[in-house]
């Protein structure tokens, strides 16, 4: 699947998927137990187009059909092993963009790269929200040297200061991602976040 067929929903169902089999319900429970609705809108009509599209691009599978009492049939679906592939290159491309769009998502699921990729990711778009913060910052103080009136610079004043919180969060995670005691990716997760995860999931499937 190229990247720009693959939409932000379809990356956070082959995120799950990573994590073991399931069936649309249990992943759209366990997104918002999880909260992560608050990034991507999560409706029923949306999410189960999203997974028989992947099903097409052959990046998930179906592996089983569960029926449990008087419930509707459920669908079990598996990563093929083109999944995790697309799932890294849609999280790579945009997790160095400077833009916000696509940005959380591909944070969100930044753990599913090698901690060595991330850093060299952030760093470039660290670059480039330095240089536009020097070019925006620029802008704002030859305004007010020239007596704009701050009511038609509000929003510049505004999108500055974002992008500073930005590098400085950026230079945050980067500080603790060079730390060897800080956990990144699924095989350094520690114990109580694992048994966190689980019974979460748990908690989805009922």
């Amino acid at each position: 699947m190229k990247d720009a067929a693959l939409t932000p929903l379809g990356v956070m169902v082959l995120a799950l998927l990573r994590e073991g089999d399931m069936h649309p319900y249990e992943m759209m429970r366990l997104l918002r137990h999880r909260r992560e609705d608050r990034m991507v809108k999560i409706t029923n009509g949306t999410f189960y187009h999203t997974v028989a599209r992947l099903e097409r691009e052959g990046l998930i599978a179906e592996v089983g059909i569960d029926r449990d009492g008087n419930r509707p049939e459920r669908t079990t679906y598996t990563l093929t092993d083109a999944g995790p592939a697309a799932l890294e290159e849609w999280v790579r491309a945009h997790l160095a963009a400077e833009g916000a769009q696509n940005f959380r998502v591909a944070l969100a699921e930044a753990h599913n790269l090698g901690r060595d990729e991330v850093i060299a990711l952030l760093q470039s778009r660290r670059e480039a929200l330095a240089a536009e913060y020097a070019a925006m910052d620029a802008g704002l103080h030859s305004a007010r040297d020239r007596g704009v009136s701050d009511q038609y610079i509000v929003e510049l004043d505004r999108y500055t200061v974002l992008l500073r919180a930005d590098i400085d969060w950026t230079d945050s995670l980067l500080a603790r991602l060079e730390r060897e005691d800080y956990p990144w990716g699924q095989h350094e997760n520690t114990p109580e976040n694992l048994a966190a995860r689980k019974a979460m999931r748990k908690a989805a499937q009922k």
